[in-house]
């Protein structure tokens, strides 16, 4: 195993992004080595001396609770300049702590809608997919934040082909699982009942799935979403490929609201990231919980591990 660090991006500094990542070193200071990357007067005020800091100067201290349009390019930089040491072997991952897009947009014009397309410039523009994972599921969303009535529209053969197969590799290189099965939901209701409910199974994720099993994949359905996550249907399938946001992240959300993770499938390095927000209202007050950045943290060593291996 490597003894590189897994560095982790500041985020938001008004954001819980600081104070989770002092509390998550602590808890895996014996376990896994770290990096943070940040301006150190925004670290809480009983931050130990040792933890272990990449220090640049954003230009102004922190406010919780209030972004500062003066934080933007250095919260873009700590995420560029937590990939270059992954890139170049100085690191080993990257866990991205929440960003304020409207700040960053305000602050530095960003033109990304988020950390994922940025990350996916970063690297040369490679076709990317999210994942949210926790020990009970792994779920993957075709399509992410578009409204509803969009998905119809946005959901294509090609989509779900390429989600597909980065989805297969992924789980082969990032989680050592030498033959990955993917299940597949429905789009409609009773995944379309036979066409009554709508066609969009019959008509394009039937013939996706054949096709994809003719190159080897295991890989099944279209399902009915609401009985396809309960344990006896996860225990058949390594990860839940989904039609569209909330189909994915209510499952996982309701199984394992503070434990959950943010993957990022497709670069050329490993991005993980906890599965909330900046949460602005307890920023501060000692009221964040570092679960999920201590999840995000161990995922991202284990992914490390298995593409070492």
């Amino acid at each position: 195993m490597s003894t590189a660090p897994i560095v982790i991006s500041c985020g938001e500094p008004a954001g819980i992004g600081p104070e989770i990542a002092v509390a998550a070193w602590a808890a895996l200071r014996d376990e896994i080595p770290l990096q943070w990357i940040g301006d150190p007067r925004h670290l809480p005020a009983d931050t130990p001396s040792d933890f272990p800091v990449c220090a640049s100067d954003f230009g102004a201290p922190r406010t919780p609770g209030i972004p500062n349009p003066l934080h933007a390019q250095g919260v873009i930089d700590a995420i560029a300049g937590g990939v270059d040491m992954v890139m170049t072997g100085q690191a080993r991952a990257i866990c991205t702590a929440p960003i304020h897009k409207a700040a960053l947009k305000d602050g530095a014009d960003f033109p990304y809608p988020g950390h994922t397309e940025y990350l996916a410039a970063l690297a040369d523009d490679v076709p990317v997919v999210m994942m949210l994972a926790c020990d009970a599921l792994r779920v993957v969303p075709a399509t992410i934040h578009i409204p509803l009535a969009e998905v119809p529209v946005q959901l294509t053969a090609r989509l779900l082909t390429d989600t597909a197969l980065i989805t297969a590799r992924a789980l082969k290189r990032d989680f050592g699982i030498a033959a990955p099965r993917i299940a597949v939901a429905g789009l409609n209701p009773h995944a379309g009942e036979d066409g009554k409910m709508g066609l969009e199974e019959i008509e394009m994720i039937t013939p996706v799935i054949t096709a994809l099993r003719a190159q080897g994949l295991d890989i099944f359905g279209p399902l009915s979403a609401d009985t396809m996550f309960h344990p006896a249907a996860r225990s058949r399938y390594d990860a839940a490929l989904c039609m569209y946001h909330d189909q994915a992240l209510i499952p996982i959300k309701t199984l394992d609201f503070s434990g959950g993770v943010n993957v990022t499938l497709g670069l050329p390095f490993i991005r993980t990231s906890p599965d909330h927000g900046t949460a602005f209202d307890i920023a501060g007050t000692g009221a964040a919980d570092a679960t999920s950045m201590i999840a995000a943290l161990r995922m991202a060593a284990k992914m490390a591990d298995a593409r070492a291996a």
